[in-house]
């Protein structure tokens, strides 16, 4: 009985350990969603109304005025972050033509729910939109335990697709 415990505690320190981690660095995403080949960083000025919709999206006020992407052709790249329990979930969004392409967990902080990392989680996203409402389009099936880190990073995509229709590169065919 005393060993069974012994090992659980140990599993379970293992495991809060292990689900902290930096995946892959802001720059390494950047060249990957342009093939090697990125547009130089450009910057979205939050206007009151735009904090007004991703403080409804988010349930909680976006202190930034404001953020920094990349974009070219129908494609913007984001780097954004959103609390999953405690601690800041930090994510890679490619929006092309007004869907979602790809989301990539960069870096997760939290001792738990990193299951969100894996493609069988993240692939879910691809083509997703915002709908009238500002939800997304589509379901999105959780993950048992790890429901929080769940809610930030479907929020972080209604980020995403919202600011892409606020760039320049929202509906331009060429840039």
């Amino acid at each position: 009985m005393k060993t069974g415990f012994t090992l659980g505690l140990l599993l379970l320190t293992v495991t809060s350990l292990h689900a902290k981690g930096v995946y892959q660095t802001p720059e390494a995403f950047i060249q990957e969603s342009f093939q090697g080949e990125p547009p130089v960083a450009k910057i979205i000025w939050l206007n009151k109304t735009l904090k007004k919709s991703m403080a409804n999206i988010l349930s909680h006020p976006y202190r930034s005025l404001r953020l920094r992407y990349w974009g070219k052709n129908q494609r913007t790249a984001w780097i954004l972050n959103e609390i999953g329990k405690e601690k800041p979930i930090t994510v890679g969004v490619v929006v092309q033509a007004g869907k979602l392409q790809q989301v990539t967990i960069l870096a997760f902080r939290e001792s738990r729910g990193d299951e969100v990392r894996y493609p069988a989680f993240t692939d879910q996203f691809q083509g997703a939109m915002l709908n009238k409402g500002g939800r997304l389009d589509k379901p999105i099936d959780g993950i048992s335990g790890a429901t929080l880190s769940v809610r930030a990073v479907e929020k972080i995509t209604r980020i995403a697709l919202l600011l892409h229709q606020q760039t320049p590169f929202a509906n331009a065919l060429t840039q």
